[in-house]
C-alpha cells in the first residue's frame, strides 16, 4: 500500500459509502443507487477497498506524465516566438502563423495554455459585449457591400500612416477587394468599385457612412440649377452609383454597419503583422502584401450564402470602365477652343469639317489615371495623355453649379489690416500754374 493517499471530494465518498457496505449498514444495490454506479462496478469496488484500502480509490494515472503531453522544448520554442517574431498576434493568428512559417501544429487552447503559464496574455482586449439586435445577413453574395475607410498606423513606426478602403459582403463576409491610400478620397472608392464590378459584377446595394464623398454636405447651398431640378447633384461617386443603378444605403451610426467595422478590427490585429513580418515600409509595399493576404483571409473566415446563386449582375456589352469610373466635369469651350480645368489646357481640334466647337458645352472626363477625355454629344473630340509624373486626383470645386465635384472646405479668411489714420488731415492738390489742365486749346478750322 502506499503511505501517503490523496482522495478528492468524489473519492471520499465512495470510501465512506464502501465502508458502510462492509460493515453491513447497506447493501451494494443501494450503495450504487446513492453513488450512481452499478452493482457491479460497486461489488469491484468493494474487493479492490479491502485489497489496497483507501489507495484503490485513487486514478491509477495520477502523477504520472500524459503520454500527449507537450515536450518542455517545444513550449519554450512557441514562448520565444510570442515573444519575439510573432510579438502583438492573439491566440488564433499565432496558432496559423506557428504551422503555415514554423511547422508547429497545435490547437488555439493549446497555445493559449501555454501562453498563460507563461504569463503571457492576448494583446486584444474585448470589452464586455452590450445588447444589440443584430440585423440578418443578406440571403445572396453581392445583394449588399459595406464599404468603409480606416486609418491606422498599418506600418507602424517604419513608414507613414496610411489608410485602408476596403468592402466586405454582407452576406458571406468576403472582402472582394480592398487597397491602401494615403487618405480616404473619392478616387480610392472609384478604385474599389471598379475592381468589384469588373471582377465580381455590378452589385445591387452599397452601405456607407455619412461622409461627403457619398452625399452633399448640409451646409453646401444650392445652386440654382438645383432648386429648379428639385434635388441635389450628386457627388463623383454618388454618380457613379446612379450610372451602375446601385442603391445607395447611407448609415446613421458605426454600429448600423458592424461587419466591416469588425474586420477593420480583425485586420489591425493580423495584417498589421503580416506589414510587419514581410518588413513593407511604403504604400506601393504594403498593397503588395496586401493583396495576395485577402484570399487567404477569405479562405479562413467567408462562410458559404444562405441561398444558391449570385445577385451580382454581369457587365453589358461595350462596358467601358475607364469611361464610367472617372471624375466628370461640364466646362464651355473658350472662343480660342481650349478647355480649361484647373489649371490644365486642353487644346480642341477642329471638326469635320473645319468645325469650331467655340461656346459650346462639353464634358471633361479626369480619368483614374490622370488622363483627360473631352466628350460633345457622346462624341470623344479630345484626348490629352496622363503626365509623366502622376499627379493627385483632387476634388474641385463647383463653379456656377456646373461641376459635379465635391466643394471643398473654404480657406480661412486673412484679417484686414487696417491702415494707421493720419496724423494731420490732408490738404487738397492744386495744379501748377503750368499743368496742361489749365491751358486752354483753341481749334479753329480755316475755310479758303
Amino acid at each position: 500500500m502506499r503511505e501517503q493517499v490523496t482522495l478528492n471530494g468524489k473519492e471520499q465518498k465512495r470510501a465512506m459509502v464502501l465502508t458502510t457496505v462492509i460493515e453491513g449498514g447497506v447493501t451494494a444495490r443501494q450503495a450504487g443507487e446513492v453513488l450512481g454506479l452499478s452493482m457491479r462496478h460497486v461489488r469491484r469496488l468493494k474487493a479492490a477497498y479491502r485489497r489496497e484500502g483507501p489507495a484503490a480509490l485513487a486514478h491509477g494515472n495520477r502523477g504520472r506524465r500524459p503520454a500527449h503531453a507537450l515536450e518542455d522544448a517545444l513550449t519554450r520554442r512557441v514562448v520565444e516566438l510570442a515573444q519575439t517574431t510573432y510579438q502583438g498576434c492573439n491566440h488564433q493568428h499565432l496558432t496559423e502563423l506557428l504551422a503555415e512559417r514554423e511547422g508547429i501544429h497545435l490547437s488555439r487552447s493549446s497555445v493559449r495554455r501555454i501562453l498563460s503559464r507563461a504569463g503571457l496574455r492576448s494583446p486584444r482586449r474585448r470589452r464586455p459585449p452590450k445588447h444589440r439586435s443584430r440585423r440578418e445577413r443578406m440571403p445572396r453574395a453581392g445583394m449588399l457591400l459595406q464599404v468603409d475607410g480606416s486609418r491606422h498606423r498599418w506600418l507602424e513606426e517604419r513608414g507613414p500612416w496610411l489608410t485602408l478602403v476596403g468592402a466586405v459582403d454582407d452576406a458571406t463576409g468576403e472582402v472582394p477587394y480592398a487597397l491602401f491610400r494615403e487618405q480616404e478620397d473619392a478616387a480610392g472608392y472609384l478604385l474599389l468599385l471598379r475592381e468589384v464590378v469588373c471582377t465580381h459584377g455590378v452589385p445591387l446595394g452599397l452601405y456607407s457612412d455619412r461622409h461627403s464623398i457619398f452625399q452633399r454636405r448640409p451646409e453646401e447651398r444650392e445652386t440654382l440649377g438645383e432648386q429648379l431640378a428639385g434635388r441635389r447633384e450628386p457627388t463623383q461617386v454618388g454618380r457613379v452609383l446612379e450610372e451602375l443603378g446601385i442603391q445607395s444605403i447611407l448609415a446613421r451610426s458605426p454600429q448600423a454597419k458592424g461587419r466591416v467595422e469588425r474586420l477593420w478590427g480583425t485586420f489591425q490585429d493580423r495584417l498589421v503583422t503580416e506589414l510587419r513580418l514581410a518588413d513593407a515600409r511604403t504604400l506601393e509595399e504594403a498593397n503588395q502584401v496586401l493583396w495576395p493576404f485577402l484570399p487567404r483571409f477569405n479562405a479562413r473566415f467567408s462562410r458559404p450564402p444562405e441561398a444558391d446563386g449570385s445577385a451580382y449582375r454581369p457587365l453589358g456589352t461595350g462596358f467601358d470602365p475607364d469611361a464610367y469610373f472617372s471624375f466628370k466635369y461640364r466646362r464651355t469651350v473658350s472662343n480660342d477652343n481650349l478647355v480649361h480645368l484647373d489649371g490644365q489646357v486642353i487644346s480642341i481640334p477642329p471638326g469635320h469639317p473645319a468645325r469650331s466647337y467655340a461656346r459650346a458645352l462639353v464634358e471633361v472626363q479626369e480619368r483614374l489615371d490622370g488622363s483627360l477625355v473631352v466628350y460633345y454629344q457622346g462624341r470623344c473630340i479630345a484626348r490629352q495623355e496622363p503626365p509623366v509624373e502622376p499627379r493627385a486626383l483632387r476634388t474641385r470645386r463647383r463653379r456656377r453649379g456646373l461641376d459635379l465635384g465635391e466643394i471643398r472646405q473654404p480657406a480661412p479668411k486673412r484679417l484686414a489690416q487696417t491702415r494707421p489714420a493720419p496724423a494731420t488731415p490732408s490738404q487738397p492738390r492744386r495744379p501748377a500754374e503750368d499743368h496742361p489742365w489749365r491751358r486752354w486749346r483753341v481749334t479753329k478750322s480755316l475755310t479758303t
